[in-house]
């Protein structure tokens, strides 16, 4: 009888321990109840875009973004923001962001290609060639001096960079005299400490500007909260509910990066083996981040907004194809810049096999009005794009920087008149290529960019099953 007892106690435990494990599984699912059906302002499932992305995309993009090409961007990390007085500059050494010698950079980044005798291009001996063809004529009567000057150069340069500015959804800064290449493969993504440490009101304060400085918001119901409740966006035009969506799902995928690249443990450099510490994932934090109860109720819909602004950037891709398979990539290491190339192609024409992107030929289409809202929906964007000089961490800032300018770019490819007239599996002949001109930082952003989305959506899929 008594052994009968016992037998009923412990079988109560493990049932009680059950259900209460089963409770709290319940309870922490609940981050992922909205990944599932039809995504918003688009065509297909979020299942569908899972085994798309985790099984075809994100390997490929995985492989590519080691590249040579892809892994050096320029960028000044020295501009004062604009905004505010920044005095939240971030002490934390993982904020620190490690510069690349100038040995490092390629030669055909840095554009000595066109000075170098020994790159078997040709190129130095062909302008040698103009110069001698030159000075040939100096005695001719007929000869036709086609010599610009400097300044008239200089000029001209000022000129292009005023039309591609009209273009541009981002305030491009490599051009400026302080920027400098950063080799992204040496300064990764991932947490720093900056969003919860001393710092953390400035980081707060970058994310409600971004919210309620240079969002649309329903006009109807104000309020002081940066976050859009979900049932209140159908009180924005399809436009204004794109841009939000857009935002929402680029500040969700950068919470994942963190909660996937985590300092679980802080050495301070006494160990020998990892003196950086031990990065992972945190599934504590991203619950945290995502759940319903300590979001409002939102969290679930912002990473549904992440797979959103994927299938945007996708579609940006996929109507640049034809323009992206005509680059050269070129570094000046042939075998890599041949495997580049075909790595883009192979990626491109995966790319084009999905059948629902985005449709962007929705949007903009009320003549007077639209043009308005176009413009509008550009300046907005772009002072988004100066706030990431408001950000303290140079490494938060490295990331923002690019990710926003790969945003950006994909909003450029979708409505920039320029690039309307590009069709899918057409040829693009090399004297149209100024009508469309892709700046190389913005095709390494778009890419990168678009390589952090699919990142977060196989993270997401490594949390779900973490939590069962």
């Amino acid at each position: 009888m008594l052994l009968q007892s016992v037998l009923n106690v412990l079988l109560c435990a493990v049932i009680f321990e059950q259900c209460f494990a089963y409770f709290n599984l319940e309870k922490q699912d609940d981050c992922f109840c909205q990944l599932s059906g039809k995504i918003d302002e688009c065509t297909c499932n979020i299942d569908t875009v899972d085994h798309f992305n985790n099984v075809k995309i994100f390997p490929r993009l995985r492989s590519l973004l080691v590249k040579d090409y892809f892994r050096f961007y320029k960028v000044n990390l020295k501009r004062p923001c604009p905004f505010w007085t920044d005095d939240s500059r971030c002490a934390i050494r993982y904020c620190h962001v490690e510069s690349c010698e100038e040995d490092d950079i390629p030669v055909g980044i840095k554009g000595a290609s066109f000075t170098q005798e020994t790159n078997g291009d040709g190129k130095e001996k062909y302008l040698r060639k103009a110069n001698e063809d030159c000075s040939s004529h100096h005695g001719e009567l007929d000869y036709l001096n086609k010599t610009i000057s400097k300044k008239a150069q200089k000029n001209m340069e000022l000129w292009d960079a005023y039309d591609d500015a009209l273009d541009n959804f981002c305030d491009i800064d490599e051009n400026d005299q302080e920027a400098e290449y950063v080799d992204l493969l040496l300064n990764p993504e991932r947490y720093t400490g900056y969003v919860v440490g001393y710092a953390g009101p400035s980081a707060k304060r970058i994310w409600q500007s971004i919210y309620l400085e240079n969002c649309f918001r329903p006009k109807k119901s104000f309020s002081f909260n940066p976050y859009i409740q979900s049932a209140k966006l159908n009180e924005l035009c399809l436009e204004e509910r794109v841009f939000y969506r857009a935002i929402s799902g680029l500040h969700a995928s950068i919470n994942t990066h963190l909660c996937a690249n985590y300092l679980l443990s802080d050495s301070k450099g006494m160990d020998l083996i990892d003196p950086d510490g031990k990065w992972g994932p945190n599934l504590e934090e991203f619950v945290k981040r995502f759940s319903p109860e300590t979001t409002n109720g939102e969290g679930p819909n912002w990473l549904r907004n992440l797979y959103f602004v994927y299938l945007v950037e996708l579609r940006a891709l996929a109507k640049a194809a034809p323009y992206l398979e005509r680059e050269e990539y070129y570094t000046g290491n042939e075998p890599e810049d041949w495997d580049t190339q075909m790595a883009v192609k192979d990626l491109l024409s995966v790319v084009k096999q999905f059948p629902e992107h985005f449709d962007e030929t929705t949007m903009f289409r009320n003549s007077e009005q639209a043009e308005k809202l176009k413009y509008e929906f550009k300046q907005h964007f772009r002072n988004i794009t100066r706030i990431m000089d408001c950000v303290g961490c140079d490494k938060c800032r490295l990331w923002g920087k690019l990710q926003t300018q790969g945003l950006g770019t994909a909003l450029k490819i979708l409505f920039n008149g320029k690039f309307d007239h590009i069709k899918d599996g057409s040829s693009i002949h090399v004297n149209d290529k100024k009508n469309f001109q892709l700046h190389r930082n913005e095709v390494v952003s778009l890419m990168n960019a678009l390589g952090r989305l699919s990142t977060s959506i196989y993270k997401i899929d490594d949390f779900r099953q973490m939590l069962r």
